[in-house]
């Protein structure tokens, strides 16, 4: 956060530009290249990409970057509402207009919801950074939502008819809001680390190091989509495939992306997509790179 100063921006003719709605435009292309990065990265496990539509016959990767492309201005919103240091009822009712703007981009298809949440808080958190000085701005954005709206995040609104929701009725879940108002710890106990070791691992692939924090997230995470569509039963296996994936070396050896494309192909045929650890994977990539010690321009 460090990374991002909070200064007077000048255009070319010397006029002064606005600095908060500047970095509030940096933190929504961020959230969108995030958005794109993980539809890019493959074999993931029953998920989107360019190359199929994993376990999914309602959308695919032009679908969800016509999402992605609807939901740019909002991150903006969502990062001007922060660097306001708005409550959590105004980001609510940001990411409602999020999802309605998704909903009309896609034909009704639920594409990006749970990111919508997730990278939501997120580009607040890193707006609300921005504009507190170095107390703030030293904070990890995880910390900032759980100590700003982490209470509030717990007290709100379950939707009575989503996957997640009827996935904690029954398996007793934390869900997607016991992750943001405890900080993201799965973004950066898991996903970042595992993001990171990728990158060393195969340094020549961009797309290797989201694919190993892919599989990480699976792993560990108790994700409510995988519960929604294979049981329990089917949630212990995406966890044992994955963890086999890892145990076995990850992107670091040379058969890598066939072995990744073996769970891909066994995930579809057991109808299997982890979408709460795709939301995740977006999220980690979003802020390692607000926190990674790139700035705008």
């Amino acid at each position: 956060m460090s990374a991002l100063p909070r200064a007077t921006l000048r255009d070319t003719g010397g006029g002064e530009i606005d600095a908060d709605a500047t970095q509030a435009e940096w933190i929504a292309q961020r959230a969108f290249d995030a958005l794109l990065g993980e539809l890019a990265a493959w074999p993931k496990p029953g998920l989107v990409s360019h190359v199929d539509s994993g376990s999914h016959t309602d959308m695919d990767a032009p679908l969800l970057e016509a999402s992605a492309a609807a939901l740019h201005p909002y991150f903006a919103e969502l990062g001007r509402a922060g660097q306001n240091d708005a409550p959590m009822d105004h980001l609510r009712t940001i990411g409602l207009h999020a999802e309605a703007a998704m909903l009309a981009a896609t034909g009704g298809v639920n594409t990006h919801r749970g990111a919508i949440f997730g990278l939501g808080l997120l580009s607040a958190a890193a707006g609300y950074g921005l504009a507190g000085g170095h107390a703030r701005s030293a904070l990890n954005l995880g910390t900032i939502v759980a100590r700003r709206w982490g209470d509030r995040i717990r007290r709100g609104p379950i939707p009575i008819f989503s996957h997640g929701a009827a996935a904690l009725r029954r398996y007793g879940a934390g869900g997607a809001r016991a992750e943001a108002a405890a900080g993201f710890p799965s973004v950066y106990e898991i996903g970042l680390p595992a993001l990171r070791q990728g990158r060393r691992l195969r340094p020549e692939d961009p797309h290797a190091a989201a694919v190993q924090a892919c599989f990480a997230l699976i792993a560990v995470v108790e994700d409510t989509n995988l519960l929604h569509r294979g049981g329990l039963e089917g949630a212990r296996y995406a966890s044992a495939a994955a963890a086999s994936f890892l145990a076995e070396g990850g992107v670091g050896t040379e058969t890598w992306r066939s072995r990744a494309a073996g769970i891909h192909a066994d995930f579809v045929s057991r109808r299997l997509s982890p979408g709460g650890c795709a939301d995740l994977l977006a999220m980690t990539l979003f802020v390692d790179i607000l926190e990674d010690g790139q700035s705008p321009s």
